[in-house]
């Protein structure tokens, strides 16, 4: 019999100070500034915490801002946003739902709080992963991939444990909705207490869980709580979780891409001449046009 190998927790990690964007989104940033630790395909994350908006007629959020070389994925869990592009596209994630920007040669971008919920405020919560692309493939035609929460792939757990939402990869033999250009693997577990779910991942891929509400004891020793980091080793392939109350868990797991990263604000590429090239493009309207 093959012998079953525990991919081990490396470290729990807690939420870093945190800092706004714009005036809609406080965020905590995990990576790469926050902690120095590897979790390519992943560049960045940053972890909205839950926060309550005051009401108000003007929506904060964002204004115009351009992004080339990578993805955005946005997942909501409290509150909801509206974002606009200048390739034309125009959509609102509500709690439960996620859009997945593919950024590749070059966007101009906006996101705030939809009109409905800035008038009526009420908890905030959400998290924003930038997710690299390989050389071959940053020069693509932008694209949107918008994942509602009511036709998402969803495993259901035995024992009324709760379910998994697959967002991208394959649990339990279930494709999940979007389209990736590396192998990656993302998944909201949505557990009941005391559901237990496993799962399986390649060693050398960089793995890590972010609590979004709730506990969850991990490989059967190491409990992690609301606003935690979880950043599993590169050994072993087999993860066991059991919540210790009503949990909401962001599972992300990819394999690496092993390019160099040449990274100036919201442009994430190979050289430091491919920034130049993006900053010069920028600056001559090659990304389009989007009002403020």
């Amino acid at each position: 019999m093959m012998e079953i190998k525990i991919k081990e927790v490396a470290d729990v990690l807690k939420a870093p100070a945190p800092h706004m964007v714009g005036d809609g989104f406080r965020v905590h940033n995990f990576f790469p500034s926050g902690y120095k630790i590897d979790m390519s395909p992943f560049f960045l994350m940053d972890y909205g915490s839950k926060i309550e908006f005051s009401a108000r007629k003007e929506p904060r959020g964002v204004g115009v801002h351009p992004h080339r070389g990578f993805e955005t994925v946005t997942i909501a869990y409290h509150g909801a946003v509206a974002h606009h592009d200048s390739s034309g596209n125009s959509g609102v994630i509500y709690p439960g739902d996620v859009q997945w920007m593919t950024a590749a040669s070059g966007i101009l971008h906006k996101e705030y709080h939809e009109e409905a919920y800035s008038l009526q405020g009420g908890p905030f919560q959400m998290v924003q992963l930038w997710v690299n692309l390989p050389a071959e493939f940053k020069m693509t035609r932008p694209k949107y991939q918008a994942v509602k929460q009511a036709d998402m792939a969803a495993f259901t757990l035995p024992e009324n444990g709760g379910k998994i939402e697959i967002i991208a990869g394959t649990y339990k033999g279930i494709q999940g909705n979007a389209t990736t250009f590396t192998p990656i693997e993302l998944y909201n577990a949505r557990l009941n207490e005391g559901g237990k779910a496993s799962f399986s991942f390649p060693a050398n891929y960089n793995t890590g869980f972010m609590v979004i509400e709730g506990a969850v004891k991990i490989n059967g020793k190491t409990t992690a709580s609301t606003d935690n980091f979880v950043h599993f080793s590169n050994e072993g392939t087999e993860i066991t979780i059991e919540a210790l109350g009503k949990t909401v868990i962001l599972i992300l797991s990819g394999e690496p891409i092993d390019e160099p990263i040449s990274q100036y604000g919201p442009f994430l590429m190979n050289t430091e001449e491919e920034i130049a090239e993006a900053l010069s493009d920028y600056n001559q309207g090659k990304f389009g046009y989007l009002e403020e």
